[in-house]
């Protein structure tokens, strides 16, 4: 039997048994959409093809999309506001990136290094997340509610 190990937005811990491994992302969505989370996010955040910045389900790594009042998107992740951001496709005789949609937040002080993105004493990001790639849609990480707004 599968567990789940979770922390809550209080940084309670708990171990949730889940019956079936094909429950696992339910359970998983079930608690995330009350903030508990499963796990640390990687440096330089998570990676997933650009065809998923507008339908990821958020609450699978315990996240919650929002707007601002200035019309910006967002999200919360363990109490930090993470912006999205969009990187235009750069195609110059030097240098080829493609678009790049991130969700990031300004470094503090208090950030370990290793999570720094940026020049050091120049500005450096917190990366939670980046879009990017031709990949295809994980179907199992799409927000189900989002895809039948559209």
């Amino acid at each position: 039997m599968p567990i789940l190990n979770l922390t809550g937005p209080l940084g309670t811990s708990i171990s949730v048994d889940v019956p079936e491994e094909r429950d696992l992302l339910g359970v998983l969505r079930r608690y995330g959409r009350q903030g508990w989370t499963s796990g640390e996010i990687p440096a330089g955040g998570l990676s997933l093809p650009l065809a998923m910045a507008d339908n990821f389900d958020w609450s699978l790594i315990g996240a919650r999309a929002y707007t601002s009042p200035d019309g910006e998107q967002a999200v919360i992740y363990k109490g930090q506001s993470y912006k999205r951001r969009e990187l235009d496709e750069v195609d110059t005789k030097k240098i080829k990136l493609p678009k790049i949609v991130k969700y990031s937040r300004g470094a503090r002080p208090t950030d370990p290094v290793h999570l720094k993105e940026g020049e050091e004493g120049g500005v450096q990001y917190v990366t939670l997340i980046s879009f990017r790639g031709g990949g295809r849609v994980i179907e199992a990480y799409v927000d189900a509610s989002a895809t039948a707004n559209k």
